[in-house]
């Protein structure tokens, strides 16, 4: 399987509407916004949400959220130094393994540690004390920023029942706080680098399942913050240029697209660069 030959750009527009993108918890679980009250969702979370996607496609992820583990372990560690569902402790031995052999062997076995990267930094062991591998991902995302400045609904809940005591009186538990963006588009931008790809070895394939993610990014996400439909892909804009560094910069790839607020958008023309537009799922 050859790693990825052509530089990659993307961008994916996406609507929400009714729903909480993503809670900023030091500030009361409410929507991320900047200082300009424009509403962010956070590139962390976004490549929570690939990361989720890919593993319901059975591709093996090795940072899997607590809810959607599919393997029991109860942590990083744990997952790499299984026998059965990672790369065994000997990996990450330095008496057996060199650094860049350990970050073949990772990279293999895992498509997030071939996409994002990873630091591994296990072993308190006498025979691995001090080992630490840092491995450079080819796939890199913003965060997601709204078009506009978002308007928050804040909405006051009450549990219906206690979760402690005798259910004679109303604990300060039972009192709490909603808060949801009513209407609004975000976009967010991307690339994949074939320099860094050649490292993790990320194929054309890798890429290929990315990109396949891409437009149902939001399916299999729901939550009481994120009702079913509350959020949805409306747009994948995939530009794949013809050389391993590209015909233009990230920067002049992600200006040609211009968002408007209901949604649509327009994009500048690029000499021999073609973006194909994905609909969402």
């Amino acid at each position: 399987m050859s790693t990825l030959i052509n530089k990659i750009d993307f961008a994916i527009i996406f609507s929400v509407k009714h729903a909480n993108p993503n809670g900023d918890p030091l500030n009361g679980n409410r929507p991320r916004t900047d200082y300009d009250g424009y509403g962010e969702v956070t590139d962390v979370c976004l490549k929570r949400k690939i990361r989720d996607r890919l593993q319901s496609e059975g591709k093996a992820i090795f940072v899997q959220s607590d809810e959607k583990k599919t393997d029991g372990m109860v942590s990083l560690k744990a997952r790499a130094e299984s026998e059965e569902f990672g790369v065994g402790k000997d990996a990450f031995n330095p008496k057996k393994n060199t650094k860049e052999q350990t970050a073949k062997l990772v990279s293999d076995k895992w498509l997030d540690v071939r996409a994002f990267g990873q630091v591994f930094a296990f072993g308190k062991e006498a025979d691995a004390a001090g080992v630490s591998i840092a491995i450079r991902g080819p796939v890199t995302i913003q965060s997601a920023f709204s078009i506009e400045p978002v308007s928050i609904t804040s909405t006051q809940i009450t549990k219906s029942v206690n979760s402690e005591g005798d259910g004679t009186k109303k604990g300060s538990d039972t009192m709490g706080m909603k808060h949801r963006v009513d209407d609004a588009i975000y976009v967010t931008y991307g690339a994949i680098t074939p320099q860094l790809a050649e490292k993790t070895g990320f194929s054309n394939d890798d890429a290929e399942a990315i990109k396949s993610v891409l437009p149902k990014l939001f399916e299999g996400d729901e939550s009481s913050a994120r009702p079913a439909g509350s959020m949805a892909v409306k747009k994948v804009i995939w530009w794949e240029h013809n050389s391993k560094a590209g015909q233009y910069s990230s920067a002049k790839v992600h200006n040609s697209l211009a968002v408007n607020a209901d949604g649509s958008y327009k994009i500048m023309e690029l000499k021999d660069l073609e973006p194909r537009e994905i609909d969402g799922f």
